[in-house]
């Protein structure tokens, strides 16, 4: 009886049933070598990825740029003690890295010395190349326009380093004008291209361009408190217009060229030369708004500002 019964439970019930096991077996057996072969695939890459990003570190660049992306957030800047803590650095290397910050311009350092704060010289670079070409390219039909209408010449000056940059000029079609050599230096104080481009900038960016300020020869030198009423009246006005500090006989007529948020991304300058001949020219109210009409077509906020 005991054997009969073994071997009925030995005998398999249906002829498929050990297939199945078999293929079910195969299959598990598969899939652990594809899921071991994926986990060994996985552990390669996260490791090329760590070797990749090892590979590739610059210690000493990525302070300096962890100085710039912090003090960019601080309205109101930071002592090194404060810098030290928040990025959790050593106060030695802070140290370093903040002179050399401050050497190469991207850092100044408070009237007192407790705080640093970033500079213009990012934004200045920002708008260089090739936006600053852009705006060249854009700006040189509009200026030509201008220059055949009022029969007067322009030149468009951006802020570079602590004074203004020339880098557009187009001549009147007269036999007689007044044009300001391409790449001149002009100064931030004392001309209607460094009051319009100081004018129309915030508190903190004004400040910054004038710790930054560098006289070019020749410049004239002016009280503090007059500059800022001077500046108040060109905001008011919208623009700058009076007699040249450095040439008789000329007014000098400057707009700016605004960008997105109201800010002056560069200033347009009709350096206004009076006919006293009998040949009729078109009068400087003529000019003025010929070259608002210019700088309109330029500047960013134009839509807003009609």
């Amino acid at each position: 009886m005991k054997s009969r019964n073994v071997r009925c439970i030995k005998r398999p019930c249906f002829p498929w049933t050990g297939i199945v096991i078999h293929e079910i077996c195969h299959a598990l057996t598969l899939t652990r070598q594809i899921m071991r072969k994926t986990h060994e695939t996985s552990l390669t890459m996260d490791a090329e990825d760590k070797d990749d990003a090892d590979r590739y570190r610059a210690p000493a660049l990525d302070k300096g740029l962890d100085i710039l992306e912090l003090l960019a957030e601080q309205k109101e800047g930071l002592t090194r003690a404060e810098i030290t803590k928040l990025l959790g650095r050593n106060a030695s290397e802070m140290y370093r890295m903040l002179e050399r910050l401050v050497a190469r311009q991207y850092v100044v350092r408070s009237t007192g010395g407790d705080r640093y704060s970033l500079s213009l010289k990012l934004y200045a670079l920002a708008h260089r190349h090739p936006p600053m070409n852009r705006l060249i390219s854009e700006a040189l039909p509009l200026m030509q326009r201008f220059a055949d209408a009022a029969e007067q010449s322009c030149h468009l000056a951006v802020y570079d380093r602590g004074n203004l940059l020339v880098i557009a000029q187009v001549d009147g079609p007269g036999t007689w004008g007044m044009s300001v050599r391409l790449g001149s230096r002009v100064g931030l104080i004392d001309t209607g291209s460094g009051r319009v481009m100081l004018a129309f900038q915030s508190m903190e960016q004004r400040e910054q361009m004038l710790a930054e300020h560098t006289k070019v020869k020749g410049e004239v030198t002016i009280d503090r408190g007059a500059l800022e009423e001077a500046c108040e009246r060109i905001r008011s006005a919208g623009f700058s217009q009076k007699d040249s500090q450095q040439t008789f006989g000329v007014t000098d007529v400057t707009f700016p060229i605004q960008g997105p948020s109201g800010q002056a991304i560069a200033a347009l300058t009709c350096p206004y030369l009076r006919r006293i001949d009998e040949y009729v020219a078109p009068t400087l109210e003529a000019a003025t708004v010929l070259l608002r009409d210019t700088v309109q077509a330029l500047s960013m906020v134009h839509e807003h500002a009609a």
